[in-house]
């Protein structure tokens, strides 16, 4: 199942395949397998970032571009994907920000390493409040005019901020971000509902959301401390261990065994019951887990269920 994105011409799968874990859990290999399944099951968004995987010992990033391009120019498929990446996080100490001089080169750089002429959406990783807006914009313009960009979208920014970029927008004739990613699950909800929700939709933006699944804790693996050995994401999940995170996860599991299907595909299929919500970025180390998730595009949670969750979550 697929949906417009935002004000873009694209057309996306309502679940975006998250490219984090290439080059740092999963390697070439597996990366292919999970990037071929991704097209046996109607997947064609795939999402990442220039810095995958900087934080990797001996990775200095760009290492899931590569992944993706070395996958896509040995299947031959680039027309019918939809790539985003991003720019703007920490490279290295001369390599960051939104200047339109780094912007530039940086984006050469993912065209390189993607090994396409044209990025489908491209991403401010992180706002850089020491560069004018203006300049930012003007960087994309540039890159847009060439044919190397078709839309950008902006991660990481303030409300503030990414209404003022939108005017700015408007009041300079320059491209304007026509997507948000946001952090956005059934735990996390009061920042992007209170603060960016109803602007999204009164602008048309299309949501992209990232930590769908609360870094693993709504799939259920993560339930108490010793739980959170059993992976390297462990320890980002522990603040989710509290009675409101047990409640969500209660919840989940109550629907899950109702309707035969597991807690991560309902966490993800109450993220796209939401109506701002364009696609929900999810990561998979391995076939099985792409597919659970992948269920929650065509799975349609009733008014009872969506109810029960967000009782479960309230803030």
């Amino acid at each position: 199942m697929r949906s417009k994105l935002g004000n873009t011409g694209l057309s996306v799968s309502k679940i975006a395949l998250g490219g984090n874990v290439f080059g740092w859990t999963v390697d070439k290999e597996t990366s292919f397998k999970i990037l071929d399944y991704l097209e046996d099951l109607g997947g064609n968004f795939i999402d990442t970032a220039d810095v995958y995987s900087t934080w990797k010992a001996g990775n200095t990033g760009g290492e899931s571009e590569k992944i993706i391009g070395s996958w896509q120019k040995s299947r031959g498929n680039r027309d019918s994907l939809v790539i985003a990446t991003k720019v703007g996080g920490i490279m290295d100490n001369n390599n960051r920000g939104l200047s339109k001089q780094y912007i530039i080169k940086a984006a050469e750089a993912s065209l390189r390493r993607l090994k396409t002429d044209y990025i489908d959406l491209y991403q401010s990783h992180y706002d850089d409040a020491t560069t004018p807006i203006e300049e930012t914009l003007e960087a994309y313009q540039q890159l847009i005019k060439e044919g190397k960009v078709r839309y950008i979208g902006a991660s990481n920014i303030s409300p503030q901020r990414f209404l003022l970029s939108l005017k700015m927008s408007t009041d300079n004739t320059l491209p304007s971000y026509d997507t948000l990613q946001p952090e956005y699950n059934l735990y996390d909800r009061q920042y992007y509902e209170t603060a960016f929700e109803q602007d999204c939709i009164r602008n048309k933006i299309g949501v992209i959301t990232y930590f769908s699944l609360a870094s693993g804790f709504l799939t259920g693996k993560y339930r108490n401390v010793l739980d959170l050995k059993k992976s390297e994401r462990g320890k980002r999940v522990q603040k989710y261990l509290n009675e409101r995170g047990h409640n969500i996860l209660n919840a989940l599991d109550h629907i899950a065994i109702e309707l035969n299907s597991k807690p991560s595909t309902i966490a993800i299929s109450w993220l796209l019951s939401k109506p701002s919500i364009t696609a929900a970025i999810v990561s998979a180390t391995n076939l099985t887990q792409l597919q659970e998730l992948f269920k929650a595009a065509d799975l349609k949670l009733m008014d009872d269920h969506i109810e029960t969750l967000n009782s479960a979550s309230s803030y």
